[in-house]
């Protein structure tokens, strides 16, 4: 039996997980993600290695070593070209970790890893065209079509986040005006919450944020459970911008399945039925073809590490 390995490098943590071939992670490790490339690559070498002597495996067990990370990666040169969470800029990451691991070592962008990771061991297991998008921080989105990862001629398209939304919208952090990412990451949410918040002294959503401590992603969800209205209509507000996004995204690409992932994603039939029932309205000819299934991703984290174990495959 050959073995995988998939290294999940984010910006607080490097995780790596040892994959068989049933899919399964079987043993995993992590450890804080520090500053410095070099000291970083060293770290993720030798988080995997941990991960693999955790089970009695050696290099020479494995097939392939797969590495997902945020930001714009080029598979192709194996640069890193540049990372938010660093701001690290055209470094040779699949160059510079092949001097510490002596198996073949692949690169790719985490939303990517993570839809591959659903594809083959989570909730899109059996479908070919799948649409994928994280909600976090960003928005993140992968994109299978006829079972191979499409990421664009070099391997840094399907950038779904920084779609234009609206036209002359709200400035996004990637420069631009009006990206979906403004509009339906969980930072837009919470900035959507506290200004409702601020013009509405009455909602309930002042007294969650007094129990829990602070506004987050879940606060006007939480509260529109609770029938608050003011709550109601900022999940409303959001859900058609995210609505709108991924029915262009069906329009285009016409996925069997598409999936939310992300931490907003724990919210469940809260988020995804509202987006069901707008969908329609947003993707082309809706009447005539239909759409198609809107679920919940079903990997959580360890998506990335199984995607990205097999990166060279997909």
């Amino acid at each position: 039996m050959k073995y995988r390995i998939g290294i999940d490098l984010g910006g607080t943590s490097i995780k790596a997980g040892v994959v068989d071939e049933a899919h399964n992670i079987i043993s995993s490790h992590q450890k804080p993600t520090l500053e410095g490339f070099e000291l970083v690559v060293a770290d993720m070498a030798e988080t995997a290695q941990i991960a693999a002597e955790m089970v009695g495996l050696k290099w020479d067990d494995f097939s392939s070593v797969g590495v997902g990370s945020p930001g714009f990666i080029n598979p192709q040169s194996g640069l890193l070209v540049l990372s938010s969470n660093t701001n690290w800029r055209n470094k040779p990451l699949k160059q510079e970790l092949q001097k510490h691991i002596p198996v073949p070592v692949f690169i790719g962008n985490d939303a990517d890893c993570a839809v591959i990771g659903e594809m083959i061991a989570g909730a899109a297991k059996g479908y070919r065209n799948i649409l994928m998008l994280t909600l976090g921080t960003g928005v993140g989105g992968g994109l299978i079509l006829n079972g191979r990862l499409f990421s664009g001629c070099d391997g840094m398209g399907a950038e779904f986040g920084h779609t234009p939304l609206i036209s002359d919208g709200l400035p996004c952090a990637c420069g631009q005006n009006g990206c979906l990412e403004v509009y339906a990451s969980v930072t837009a949410l919470i900035r959507q919450t506290k200004e409702a918040m601020k013009e509405n002294p009455e909602t309930q959503m002042h007294a969650h944020v007094e129990k829990y401590g602070e506004v987050s992603g879940k606060t006007a969800f939480d509260c529109a459970r609770e029938g608050d209205v003011v709550a109601l209509r900022v999940v409303d507000q959001y859900c058609n911008y995210l609505a709108n996004g991924i029915g262009g995204f069906i329009t285009l690409f016409r996925p069997e399945i598409v999936l939310i992932g992300g931490g907003l994603s724990a919210a469940g039939d809260t988020l995804l039925d509202p987006i069901r029932m707008k969908i329609g309205k947003f993707v082309f000819a809706s009447n005539y073809i239909g759409t198609p299934q809107i679920e919940r991703a079903a990997l959580g984290n360890d998506a990335g590490m199984i995607g990205a174990a097999y990166l060279g495959d997909i």
